[in-house]
């Protein structure tokens, strides 16, 4: 699953710990999640869209993989 985490929080001028000391998670937690390393929880995906006032979709894109 890729993310636009990294781009929507530099858009709001927010360093790693201030989004991180805001959603309650650690500044480890949000560069995994900006790296592709870690997919958030659903309840963390749903604090990040609201703390940006969004929908999951607009910052986390599923991409299915074709095996049929």
């Amino acid at each position: 699953m890729k993310n636009r985490l990294e781009e929507i929080r530099k858009k709001h001028g927010m360093k790693q710990e201030e989004l991180a000391d805001a959603l309650e998670v650690s500044r480890q937690t949000i560069g995994s999640l900006e790296n592709g390393r870690y997919n958030p929880s659903i309840l963390l995906a749903f604090k990040i869209a609201r703390y940006f006032n969004l929908k999951i979709e607009d910052i986390f894109i599923y991409e299915e993989d074709n095996l049929c």
